[in-house]
């Protein structure tokens, strides 16, 4: 017997949960076959057969937490697979001669009509109501013989339309539904209340007009979707302009250990990803040095590993700034809470257009508020404020992102 027990994911890790059993007891599994799947406080991953065998499974249902090392299943290699059982198709017997027999009155086969799924059955004047206001039937409770649904229910259901806000929930039921949480939430909402109460934590605000970027995807994006195979969105421009800044104002970049100020020479830019399970925040390595195209093909990378629970922990540690999307629900405006040890993070938002002065005039503008929230232990206001009046600049001006500086003002040497 092969013992399969739960694996070490990390130095901090004790406790992982099982979230699905791939394999049935019993089963015949080939050597790196996937078994289960289980979640720790960072990630989903998954457990492979060591060996090819019959496997028998721990007691466990999905859902229970596991201690690291416990064990999650035995696989009896010396078991042989059942072999498929083939079923010929049985040869039509030869039919042997007979004489003719006399011709039969032809009979009629009735079969039974198939019906479409019935409708609930309504007065005229009810399904009249109905064709003209496109009320939903499901929303109307019938009162007739028979389930039948009168002109006054229909009234009914027009005159209290919000009766029935919440899908499937009885009429003034009073029904609550407790949840486990998960492991990811238990951490996300440990990682907040802990950088709520251990960091000084404040946020500066400012807008970027969004023109020049929209102008540039708009001209260049189906070129460079069939030059790099990959669309051209907005995140590699807040990434790479966050990149550049952090360069200038490095404290930005730093967190603190211990008695110490850890400084960055890099930027290794952490993505917030909303997923089913919550929110991950997967890391993009060394953005200073990718091109527009390799940050988009991460972003596309991580974002679809998030969502198929495939990251790693490796790809979910080590990040030194982060970058969070609230615009793509909606948001206006918001506070973003930093993503602990990291110092600063930068909230993106919704798009939208506004009038704005403009050379003494008055003009309409494609706007997006942007924050950043940041630990004013490290980082004072002049830093905060002048890195974000940055990222504005390289975001309003995208040609500096290639250099990082003012073409005009690099030409005259200033």
């Amino acid at each position: 017997m092969i013992d399969i027990k739960v694996p070490t994911v990390g130095e901090s890790i004790s406790e992982v949960t099982l979230l699905k059993w791939t394999k049935k007891e019993g089963d015949y599994v080939e050597r790196d076959e996937v078994i289960a799947e289980l979640e720790s406080e960072k990630a989903t991953f998954e457990v492979n057969a060591e060996k090819a065998g019959v496997i028998h499974l721990e007691n466990l249902k999905e859902g229970d937490a596991i201690k690291i090392g416990d064990l999650l299943a035995r696989i009896d290699e010396t078991a042989s697979k059942k072999p498929t059982v083939q079923f010929e198709e049985p040869k039509p017997a030869i039919a042997e001669s007979k004489p003719a027999a006399a011709p039969k009155a032809p009979v009629t086969e009735l079969k039974a009509p198939v019906t479409a799924e019935e409708k609930p059955k309504a007065s005229p004047v009810a399904s009249a109501i109905i064709a003209d206001k496109k009320l939903d039937v499901s929303q109307v409770t019938a009162t007739g013989v028979h389930g039948k649904i009168m002109k006054e229910d229909v009234l009914a259901a027009l005159s209290n339309p919000g009766k029935l806000a919440f899908k499937g929930a009885e009429l003034n039921g009073r029904t609550q539904r407790p949840e486990k949480m998960s492991n990811l939430r238990k951490t996300i909402s440990r990682r907040l209340v802990e950088a709520k109460n251990t960091t000084a934590m404040l946020t500066t605000f400012n807008e970027v007009d969004m023109s020049r970027i929209m102008d540039i995807r708009n001209k260049f994006k189906d070129k460079f979707k069939e030059v790099h195979g990959v669309g051209l969105g907005f995140m590699s421009f807040f990434a790479k302009a966050c990149a550049v800044a952090l360069t200038e104002w490095p404290s930005v970049n730093a967190f603190i250990d211990g008695d110490n100020l850890v400084f960055h020479d890099y930027a290794d830019i952490s993505i917030a990803v909303s997923t089913p399970r919550g929110l991950t925040v997967p890391v993009i390595r060394n953005v200073e040095s990718l091109d527009m195209a390799d940050i988009e093909r991460k972003v596309i990378e991580l974002a679809t590993k998030a969502k198929d629970s495939k990251l790693t922990t490796e790809e979910l540690t080590g990040g030194t700034f982060t970058i969070t999307n609230g615009g793509v629900f909606g948001s206006l405006m918001s506070t973003p809470i930093i993503n602990i040890p990291q110092s600063a993070i930068l909230g993106m938002h919704k798009i939208q257009e506004r009038p704005v002065a403009l050379n003494g005039q008055v003009v309409i503008r494609p706007m997006m508020y942007i924050a950043l929230s940041y630990d004013h232990r490290i980082i004072d206001g002049r830093e905060s404020v002048s890195f974000l009046v940055r990222v504005k600049e390289l975001l309003e001006n995208p040609e500096q992102l290639l250099i990082g500086k003012d073409p005009v003002k690099t030409l005259l040497g200033l």
